[in-house]
């Protein structure tokens, strides 16, 4: 399986530190680390070198790349966010948000991993592009959420909604 990284403009996103493993486990007890696919192995070897700022509408201006390395990613107030097409969750007015603007150079399978809890939407001319897996990260990777899908050269826009706090870290790889 060949993976390739692509260039990905992430304003939404931000960093937080959870665990795929229930809340009243922490992260301090995991004994060894974990293994992890080649797709999302670098979550592992790269800390937060950058940061990425969410847009708070759907006029992103730049492409910043997100890549394999988790990236820091602020986040807006509920009361600051216009997101350009609905959430397919309803926002909670006690959380956080932001549109991440994406590059696709080749066809393949988008992954998009963050270290919280959030509802992801992946926004292309207009429609909602259907997810087709979703979950949690290995045991103590620190990875809480993960979404794939399956993606076209072009322009998408991740649209994050529900985030429980202002900053989160995330990742995108494209598998072929």
């Amino acid at each position: 399986m060949r993976v390739r990284i692509i260039a990905i403009s992430m304003a939404a996103l931000s960093p937080v530190t959870a665990s795929a493993a229930p809340a009243e486990k922490s992260e301090t007890a995991c004994l060894a680390a974990p293994a992890l696919s080649p797709e999302i192995a670098d979550w592992a070897r790269n800390a937060s070198s950058k940061t990425i700022y969410a847009y708070g509408d759907d006029l992103g201006a730049d492409w910043s790349p997100l890549g394999p390395a988790r990236t820091a990613l602020p986040l807006h107030k509920f009361e600051s966010l216009r997101y350009g097409i609905a959430p397919e969750r309803k926002p909670d007015v006690f959380k956080f948000g932001g549109m991440i603007p994406i590059e696709v150079k080749k066809p393949g399978r988008l992954i998009v991993a963050l270290d919280a809890g959030a509802w992801i939407d992946l926004i292309r001319d207009g429609a909602v592009v259907k997810s087709l897996a979703h979950g949690h990260g290995p045991a103590c990777s620190g990875i809480r959420k993960m979404v794939e899908y399956d993606v076209t050269q072009g322009r998408y826009q991740l649209q994050i909604v529900n985030a429980p706090t202002a900053s989160i870290h995330a990742m995108a790889v494209l598998r072929d």
